[in-house]
Order: structure tokens, then C-alpha cells, then sequence
């Protein structure tokens, strides 16, 4: 419980109607779970608005209302407080209620189209091994010690966020790593947080169903780094062409890595197969299990950030070639017959990565088989790009679906067809059901070939229709492989 004068602080006040000398319990954006002494926030979104849910949230118990303007209807009971931005009150008065627990830990977010939950990982992995107390907050999960939890989204609300921070600190962690999506960024979900520093890895074609342009998309991660303060870091790929963009404005410490070019940190690959690379940074060689230029260039980011941390050099690159893979990340499952490949890639670029990788490496296998799909309700711009690259790059592939949601799987793999050139139409098989599309590539294998299965990695289910249908593709996988037994 805190009282609301203190809840407030920093927040930006246009008007206050009623007492802020009351207490609040706990802090909501939704309606339905308000109970006695809540505080509410009517965020303004795009599909819905907090605004017409305020009489549901008093009904339900809230003493106080943060909205961005003044009700028809006032209660003399409540309080109600009109601001600027409702979602970055939310964001300040989070911070507030949990005695802003990022300014107790070291806090680095990292951001980038892909490779971020790799990055987070591997800083977590590593820092664990040098003996840090570390947590973790990314797309797969929210972890510190011994306790482990799956996420619902990539970066979370403030509310989330500001609890899973201060779990954190009642727990004597030193270091957080953090991935910051785009979304979390535009929506405030960050503002306000004390970051130690920041990590652009690179951006590419993605989310332009929410953020509308490219540019739009470049410019809302480049605010992560113009909000950083002094005394941070921002360490930005210069590998991407936006890398010496990012960092124009941020009054964090500027730093760069890069593997083609000039920058404060550079790697080096001078071998590589799909057991790992051996890989030249700082003028040492080491053997990472990890395999692709992509992950050569996550790693140059993680050894990056344990310098800027004062990290021991040979002890860092000692720990790092013990790292394995991340689950969903070119995990390669070794069959009697062939290689598969299982791969979270869902954006041009990360699968553009996947299948250079894989085409550089496989000089004695036969066959590259893809399957693949597109995510429904989602950014439709990519999808017949990532049906061009992945039939150039395939010697046969399988259209199918991802996570459709609400919108006819067999549009989507239309529009991923109508990609295609004219020259690769016969490379094509277009299956919907995604297990069966499994099966028909299993069918296909012959001794020495590689099959990549991209867009689900360490997802467990389907979203169809509004339900999450539980879809593990390792447990398929691996069904498959015992029923050829």
C-alpha cells in the first residue's frame, strides 16, 4: 500500500479532482480485475480505449482514475487524475509503487529485429558463469536463481516488468538483461526505467502492420537510445546501416561492434560447419557451438557488453565457446538419415540469414527442404518476401501455416506464393495443416539432407480462431523420428 500523492510523483499533471491523501493498493489498466483501493488507468490503444471502462473499474472497487481527460460524470468519492499520456503514467506510477527497483540493479535492454532473446540469453548464461547473480526477462521467459517463467510478450507491461525488477533486487541480483521490442518502447512500457546501458543489434523489414512505415519502425528504437542517460552505454551494430543512426543523439557512452568493418569491437570467422565456428575476437580464437555469420555478430555483442562491464577477456571467451545454442535457435536435431533444423525465423532477414548459413556449410548434402509460414493479423507486406527468399534458397518447400489467428490460413499462403518467381513455382507445396506439412517433408528426406522447420522455434502452440491449440514442434519432431524407427 503507498499513498497516491507519493504514487504520482513525476508524473505529468494536467488536473486533479478530489484528495491525493488516500492509499492505493495495487495498480490495473483492466477493469475486469479492479478490486477495493485500486488505482485505474484508462490507456488510450488503438483497438480499445480505457476511457469507456472507468464506471466498471469504480464499481469494482477504484478509489482513483488516471485518464487523459475529464469524465461527463464525476464521483466525489473517487479521485481522478488527468494527464498528458496515460501510458506513461502508467509507467511512472509502476516504478513509483515498486520504489523503482531498476535504479537498485544493473539493467541492460537490448534491441534489434533479431537476435535479441539469442543476446539476452547468452549475457545471462554468461554472466551466471563468471559467478554474477543474473536475471533475465525475454521472450521465452523471466528467470533469476533457481526460478523460471514463461512470458507472454517480449518486452511486459510496466506493471510486469516493474515487479519481475523488484523480485529481482529483494533477491540480491546484480544484473538484469533484458530484450526491448518496439512495442514496448512506442508504448511506454520502458519509460522511465534506469537502464545501464543499451544494445542495437540490427533492424530489419517487421511489425509494419503496427508501426506503418519502416522509417516509423527505425525512428521508435532509436528512442531507447535517446532516453538512456549519461553514465550508460549504448553499443549499436555498425554491421547494420543504421548502427552510426542510432546512437546520433544519446548521451549514453557510444560504442560499436562490428564483424565487416571499423568499430570499437571486432570478430573475426575463421571456420565454420554445423558442430559451431572458430571465431577471432580480440585477437583470440575460440570455438563457439553456435553456427551463421547472424550469431557470429550476437556473440561479437555479448563478449561487447562483458568489456564494457570490465569483464575479464580470456575468461569471458573461455565461458562463451561452452555456450549451446538457445532452444528455438538453430537447434539442430541429428536423425540417422538427416540434419533438422528447427528455427524461430519469421522475418525476411532472419530467415534470409538462416538459409545463407545453412547454404554455406551443407557443401556434402544433398537437399535443402524448408517449411515455413506466416503469422495471420499480422504485417502482410513480408509475407510474399519471405515466399521469394525461401524458395531461391530451398531446393523444395512447404508453405504452411504459422499462427493464423483469425484470418484464412490459405490466403496467407496464397499471398506468400505470390512471391514466388516464376523459375522456383515448381520447388512449391502449399499443406496447411502444419504437422502434416512435418510429415510430408520427413517423406521427402533422403540420406544426407537437411530439413529447416522456421517460424515456430520455442513456441508451444498455434493461435487459430482465438485459441492457443497446443503445437510443440520438438514433441512432433521427435514422434516422427520414433514411428521411422
Amino acid at each position: 500500500m503507498i499513498e497516491l500523492k507519493k504514487l504520482i510523483y513525476k508524473v505529468s499533471l494536467r488536473t486533479t479532482i478530489g484528495s491525493v491523501n488516500i492509499k492505493i493498493n495495487k495498480i490495473s489498466f483492466d477493469s475486469r480485475i479492479v478490486k477495493k483501493n485500486f488505482i485505474f488507468v484508462a490507456l488510450s490503444g488503438s483497438i480499445d480505449n480505457g476511457f469507456r471502462y472507468i464506471d466498471q473499474a469504480i464499481s469494482n472497487g477504484a478509489n482513483s482514475i488516471i485518464c487523459e481527460e475529464v469524465p461527463k460524470s464525476i464521483n466525489k468519492k473517487i479521485t481522478y487524475l488527468i494527464v498528458e499520456d496515460s501510458k506513461k503514467a502508467l509507467a511512472i506510477i509502476s516504478n513509483n509503487f515498486y520504489d523503482n527497483p531498476s535504479k537498485k540493479i544493473s539493467l541492460i535492454g537490448i534491441t534489434g529485429t533479431n537476435g535479441k532473446t539469442t543476446t539476452v540469453t547468452l549475457l545471462y548464461k554468461l554472466l551466471k558463469s563468471q559467478g554474477f547473480k543474473v536475471g533475465m526477462i525475454s521472450t521465452i521467459s523471466f528467470k533469476f536463481n533457481e526460478i523460471e517463467e514463461n512470458s507472454s510478450h517480449t518486452t511486459p507491461n510496466p506493471i510486469v516488468l516493474n515487479q519481475y525488477l523488484s523480485r529481482m533486487v529483494n533477491n540480491g541480483i546484480e544484473y538484469c538483461f533484458m530484450e526491448v521490442s518496439s512495442h514496448g518502447i512506442d508504448q511506454s512500457r520502458i519509460f522511465g526505467l534506469n537502464f545501464k546501458g543499451g544494445v542495437f543489434l540490427n533492424i530489419s523489414h517487421d511489425h509494419l502492420d503496427y508501426h506503418k512505415t519502416f522509417k516509423d519502425y527505425r525512428d521508435v528504437k532509436k528512442v531507447f537510445f535517446d532516453q538512456l542517460p549519461k553514465g550508460a552505454f549504448a553499443l549499436s551494430n555498425f554491421d547494420d546501416k543504421n548502427g552510426k543512426y542510432i546512437l546520433q543523439n544519446t548521451l549514453a557512452e557510444k560504442k560499436s561492434f562490428s564483424i565487416n568493418s571499423y568499430a570499437d569491437f571486432n570478430a573475426i570467422i575463421l571456420e565454420i560447419d554445423f558442430s559451431g565456428m572458430l571465431i577471432k575476437i580480440n585477437n583470440t580464437d575460440f570455438w563457439t557451438h553456435l553456427v551463421g555469420k547472424y550469431n557470429a555478430s550476437n556473440l561479437l555483442a555479448v563478449y561487447s557488453v562483458a568489456m564494457l562491464l570490465k569483464l575479464d577477456p580470456i575468461s569471458v571467451l573461455s565461458h562463451l565457446s561452452k555456450l549451446k545454442n538457445v532452444r528455438g535457435r538453430f537447434d539442430i536435431i541429428q536423425t540417422e538419415k538427416a540434419k533438422i533444423i528447427i528455427d524461430y525465423a519469421h522475418t525476411p532477414d532472419a530467415l534470409q540469414n538462416v538459409l545463407s548459413s545453412i547454404n554455406e556449410i551443407r557443401k556434402d548434402f544433398k537437399k535443402l527442404i524448408t517449411i515455413v509460414g506466416c503469422g495471420g493479423e499480422r504485417d502482410k507486406k513480408k509475407r510474399p518476401i519471405i515466399g521469394k527468399i525461401a524458395s531461391i534458397k530451398s531446393d523444395k518447400v512447404i508453405f504452411t501455416s504459422d499462427n493464423p489467428r483469425n484470418e484464412d490460413p490459405q490466403k496467407i499462403i496464397q499471398s506468400m506464393n505470390n512471391g514466388v518467381p516464376l523459375e522456383c513455382v515448381n520447388k512449391v507445396i502449399n499443406i496447411i495443416n502444419r504437422e502434416e506439412a512435418i510429415r510430408k517433408a520427413f517423406s521427402m528426406l533422403k540420406t544426407g539432407d537437411i530439413l529447416l522447420i522456421a517460424g515456430k522455434g520455442h513456441e508451444e502452440f498455434q493461435e487459430v480462431n482465438g485459441h492457443k491449440k497446443p503445437f510443440n514442434e520438438y514433441k512432433i519432431v521427435k514422434k516422427i523420428i520414433s514411428e521411422i524407427k
